[in-house]
């Protein structure tokens, strides 16, 4: 159907920093070590360093040249392999969606990555293939003949791409607004993930720069000095907020979400640029999420639970489709992205009885952590002594927003972890449904409700406790057909 291409030369590039990243920390702890140039062996380290780089530049050539692509028989074919040709044949009917990237390197030559995603994935922690390098239009041409070629089971014609593309129904849906952006970036929580980056690094090059000299030259200065000290702590979280917003704000700027016919398609991105595309009959739940920043906002974010990725690819099982948005707003938008969503409903709640559950459950963990740290740090770990007010606190909250509620054919479950969490999932695409009911739920008539839904490879399962078991069982009589009740699974602990 296609003639063999290869990938743009900058994939040989792409291929010598992949490399290049993977060695990096060993090169400089080999060049770090060293003592200076006193003999001959003493050019041991910068000789390894140096053939190590070359090494993985002619690789990094080598696997550009022997890679190669084409469409042919219903099959989107690759070869590849450094020493070992390999040839991976991957049916057009297999092929669930693509996904565009661009980073720093495709953007100035008009490229983009583009990550082949299908059904029962050979393996888990990445894509079945990746394009790591063709020109933009390339893509696209690619993915509108599988798509075509999957709609009317026969090869499409180059020549009739542009006549396909210009009878597309695709409708724009929502864009995210630049002071929505900035809000979504100050509440995101993205501090934790620099941090972690921070002391990652910190932990790399702990053996050769003197922290303890450092801290003791420090102490010394701020000797007695504890506001000198929470100054520079509340600083240094302050700029680690900052950065965090940064990011947040560059992986995060232009999301758009659009319309295409049975696709629903996400880009977002100002350096390196995404766009992942979701067929509509893979998905399976819809995500509200309102995190303890936003919520007393008004906002939340939306998320699509798909059928798609694996437990190394949550990115593909759980999609963000709506950032961030009014809450009130979300019926709106959803109903024009899933025209079965439907209105925001009429929770249950759990009874009053059940609040001393969500008590007992938090406070007896929180007596046991302030107790310890009371008697291993005393005086400060005294300080302690809040946590079981604060469990006392998120109790009650989790008591609060516990809620179930049937909309004709869709199930909606509510509940708070730390954020507020409610999903909306339609009867046939939920997998299976199971209770849980303790003896002391036995002797309050409660029970824990839970329902799963396909997403990756372990699924998602969404639970909510101690709702009255008359409740749970008209759930049972709504999602079990009557001749197959009997065969329900019912768990007892």
């Amino acid at each position: 159907m296609s003639e063999r291409k290869r990938l743009h030369p900058i994939a040989a590039i792409w291929n010598f920093l992949k490399q290049l990243k993977g060695m990096i920390f060993p090169l400089l702890v080999l060049l770090v070590g060293s003592n200076g140039i006193q003999s001959y062996w003493d050019y041991f380290p910068m000789g390894i360093t140096v053939i190590s780089i070359v090494f993985a530049l002619a690789a990094g050539i080598i696997k550009w040249r022997r890679f190669t692509y084409r469409l042919e028989d219903g099959e989107l074919r690759i070869e590849y392999g450094l020493f070992v040709k390999k040839k991976r044949f991957i049916p057009f009917d297999r092929i669930q969606s693509f996904h565009f990237s661009q980073s720093i390197l495709h953007r100035p030559f008009g490229l983009t990555r583009v990550e082949v995603e299908t059904a029962g994935s050979t393996d888990n922690r990445k894509s079945e293939a990746e394009l790591t390098a063709i020109y933009k239009h390339d893509a696209e041409w690619l993915e509108q003949t599988i798509r075509n070629s999957k709609k009317s089971q026969s090869m499409i014609l180059e020549s009739s791409l542009e006549d396909d593309q210009k009878t597309s129904a695709e409708a724009f849906i929502y864009k995210v607004a630049p002071r929505e952006l900035l809000l979504m970036a100050t509440t995101s929580g993205g501090i934790g993930v620099v941090l972690s980056g921070v002391f990652a690094l910190w932990t790399q090059f702990d053996e050769y720069i003197p922290y303890q000299e450092i801290f003791d030259e420090m102490g010394k200065l701020v000797h007695n000095s504890i506001i000198l000290i929470s100054a520079a702590i509340f600083i240094g979280f302050f700029l680690v907020w900052l950065i965090s917003i940064f990011i947040t704000m560059l992986k995060y700027g232009n999301f758009t979400v659009r319309k295409d016919n049975d696709d629903i398609i996400i880009t977002r991105g100002l350096v390196e640029r995404k766009q992942i595309t979701i067929p509509m009959k893979r998905v399976q739940a819809v995500r509200v999420a309102e995190n303890i920043l936003r919520q007393p906002f008004g906002f939340a974010t939306v998320h699509l639970i798909s059928a798609g990725g694996s437990v190394f690819q949550k990115e593909s099982a759980a999609v963000m489709v709506l950032p961030i948005i009014k809450k009130k707003r979300i019926p709106e938008i959803m109903n024009n992205l899933l025209p079965d969503f439907g209105t925001e409903p009429e929770f249950a709640r759990p009874p009053r009885r059940s609040l001393l559950r969500y008590v007992i459950i938090g406070e007896w963990k929180a007596l046991i952590a302030a107790g310890a740290l009371t008697w291993f740090l005393w005086p400060w770990g005294s300080l302690a002594c809040i946590l079981p007010l604060l469990a006392f606190v998120l109790a009650w909250s989790k008591y609060k927003a516990a809620g179930w509620a049937i909309d004709g054919h869709r199930l909606a479950l509510q509940y708070r972890s730390i954020g507020k969490n409610t999903f909306f999932m339609n009867k046939n695409r939920i997998q299976s449904m199971q209770t849980k009911q303790s003896w002391f739920q036995q002797k309050n008539e409660l029970e824990t409700i839970k329902a799963t839904v396909k997403s990756g490879e372990a699924g998602r399962r969404v639970t909510v406790k101690y709702i009255e078991s008359k409740d749970a069982s008209h759930i049972y009589e709504w999602f079990t057909p009557a001749a197959s009740q009997a065969s329900l699974k019912k768990v007892e602990s």
